[in-house]
């Protein structure tokens, strides 16, 4: 069983910053790809960021220069530093990873349950 869990999702004001945290847990042998999606009221879900296990990252070209994704590999655990927010960044942002669970076995992508984004103008 693998679990995937946002944090750190929350109000501030046009300007400010968040940082929000993804924590996988379970049974865990390696995480290939981590990313950030978002979703706007009656909007699609849209990719902010991906991060390889290489270090490879992409970004979003309306997140490049105010957004940096980052992993630590060894808690299993992604980040989303949020820089001079906007309020059209105003979103429930979505944390997925894809996970090998047992040595030889295959990837399988899991997405978290979601963290709010509501930025101020």
């Amino acid at each position: 069983q693998v679990h995937v869990v946002e944090s750190g999702g929350g109000l501030v004001q046009s300007g400010g910053s968040l940082r929000l945290s993804c924590a996988a847990s379970g049974s865990i042998f390696s995480i290939g790809a981590m990313g950030w999606y978002r979703q706007a009221p009656g909007k699609q879900r849209e990719l902010v960021a991906t991060i390889l296990s290489s270090g490879n990252i992409n970004y979003a070209n309306s997140v490049k220069g105010r957004f940096t994704i980052s992993r630590d590999n060894a808690d299993s655990t992604g980040y989303l530093q949020m820089n001079s927010l906007k309020p059209e960044d105003t979103a429930v942002y979505y944390c997925n990873a894809i996970i090998r669970s047992v040595v030889g076995g295959n990837y399988r992508e899991y997405w978290g349950q979601g963290t709010q984004v509501t930025v101020s103008s």
